[in-house]
């Protein structure tokens, strides 16, 4: 009897050992890990609610909802036609500032068919319980009809003003259209919240240009945010094979791809000799080799005292997050966290409860939550 209780007795401690949560100590913090939700088919966007509440987005084309840290097991209903494919499917999220009173959700998402598509902006109203979105309609369709399921962009980024930035690609063998602000491929469109083109878009009053545009000479937008600090925009975009960027997004700039990139073709043959150029915008931070950077929040919130300011970076192909020290408009110092998890992350959002948020990339991906251990 005493070997089988103490048999016992080990088992029970073993398996409290197994369920202790894994702790990060980090240069300015230590956290642990927990999972919120798994079980999600290639989780792409998360939006936080007033209420506490989680959207989420699976790229193959449903919205979930988790309520008081449980995933609801419907997807909310009521999402147009979307494409999955490749690389498109649904993706960004956003909720309006007025959310509390109007109860807007604005999504990105893959429309057409594999040999003519583009990246929409919808929007609809979620009910009451929270089960399906109501009066969708689509605000914004790219204006270019691509083939292959390839650079989507597809991040939302709402400014103080309740103006919508809207991240757009390339589509991949379309590079060059990046510099041709007469179609949307290579750019960031900015829109009001109904779909309308702002007044003062800087190229609202051109001929040769689409009004909606807001900076254009982009790859592959799939991170974006706001500086708390500043007011300024941050956004990052996939390079080739080398020259993923983070930049300072102003209205009417040309950010420079193909003209000018830091990366090579996938093969190793040159895209182009210049790095830099006459009117073309030069990238705060880039990285060589590439990590294929997806997902961009700064942190503001209470529980992480010393990563107050910082700025997050998801990676898929570099298997991380990445946490940026910042003094203003500039990059300090980086770190990187999760790495001896080696997995894709997609996405990462400051949550209202002071803690970091983690979409992991993956046929069966998760919800992560970074929470801070105090000494």
């Amino acid at each position: 009897m005493r070997v089988v209780a103490s048999l016992a007795a080990f088992a029970a401690l073993a398996s409290s050992a197994c369920a202790q949560p894994e702790i990060h100590e980090t240069e300015q913090a230590d956290f642990r890990v927990e999972t919120v939700a798994d079980g999600l088919e290639f989780p792409w966007s998360l939006a936080f609610l007033p209420d506490g509440d989680m959207l989420v987005s699976e790229r193959e084309g449903r919205l979930r909802l988790i309520r008081d840290g449980v995933l609801r097991p419907e997807p909310v209903s009521g999402l147009p036609d979307i494409l999955a494919e490749g690389q498109g499917g649904l993706m960004g999220l956003a909720v309006h500032p007025d959310f509390a009173s109007n109860r807007l959700v604005y999504f990105a998402y893959a429309e057409g068919r594999s040999n003519a598509n583009h990246t929409a902006l919808g929007r609809g109203r979620l009910n009451a319980d929270a089960t399906s979105l109501e009066a969708v309609e689509t605000l914004f369709r790219v204006n270019f009809e691509k083939e292959r399921g390839y650079h989507f962009g597809g991040r939302l980024q709402f400014l103080p003003d309740s103006t919508l930035l809207l991240t757009l690609g390339d589509g991949n063998r379309y590079r060059n259209e990046a510099q041709n602000p007469a179609n949307h491929l290579g750019t960031i469109v900015r829109l009001n919240d109904d779909g309308t083109v702002p007044f003062d878009n800087p190229f609202v009053s051109a001929r040769s240009a689409r009004p909606e545009i807001f900076s254009f000479g982009h790859r592959n937008v799939q991170g974006i945010a706001i500086n708390p600090q500043t007011g300024s925009v941050w956004a990052h975009e996939h390079g080739a094979r080398g020259g993923d960027e983070i930049n300072l997004i102003e209205a009417g700039n040309n950010y420079g791809w193909p003209l000018a990139t830091y990366g090579v073709n996938y093969n190793g043959t040159p895209i182009t000799d210049a790095t830099h150029g006459d009117g073309l915008e030069q990238p705060i931070w880039f990285w060589d080799p590439s990590i294929a950077p997806s997902g961009m929040a700064f942190y503001d919130g209470d529980g992480f005292e010393n990563w107050h300011g910082d700025v997050f970076v998801g990676a898929l192909a570099g298997t991380m997050l990445v946490r940026f020290e910042v003094e203003g408009d500039r990059v300090i110092s980086s770190e990187a966290l999760l790495s001896e998890r080696g997995e894709r992350v997609r996405d990462v959002a400051a949550g209202p409860d002071g803690n970091l948020y983690v979409l992991t990339d993956d046929i069966e991906g998760a919800i992560l939550r970074l929470v801070p251990v105090i000494p």
